[in-house]
């Protein structure tokens, strides 16, 4: 089985609606009741975000890390919430994406994550 990421898009801060929940709900009943379920969850708006930039470069190894308040990109979308899924194959993943898009009533980017 391969996992894969379903993130859902929004350009809205608004969360969802009582019975968008209710079929997000149903949807993850589902997943779990077919053996896709991994993890899920949804994501506070990007306002909340900090970035953590620990890097340090071989002059400076003892560097502190940077933070900074707000999302690391400015964009007029972003990642409201998502799934990780299980799925024997990418038309499998690709019909349960459909789905979770149905669902939630927003659109969904399907990825695959590496070296599982």
């Amino acid at each position: 089985m391969v996992q894969y990421l379903m993130s859902v898009l929004t350009d809205s801060t608004d969360l969802a609606t009582e019975p968008e929940m209710a079929a997000i709900g149903a949807f993850n009943e589902q997943l779990k009741t077919d053996g896709h379920w991994v993890f899920a969850g949804g994501l506070a708006a990007p306002d909340t975000a900090t970035v953590v930039d620990g890097r340090a470069g071989s002059a400076w190894p003892d560097t502190e890390p940077v933070f900074t308040d707000g999302p690391y990109l400015e964009s007029k979308e972003w990642i409201a919430g998502f799934w990780i899924i299980e799925a024997p194959h990418l038309d499998v993943a690709l019909r349960l994406a459909a789905l979770g898009s149905k669902h939630c009533n927003r659109r969904v980017e399907l990825r695959p994550l590496l070296g599982g």
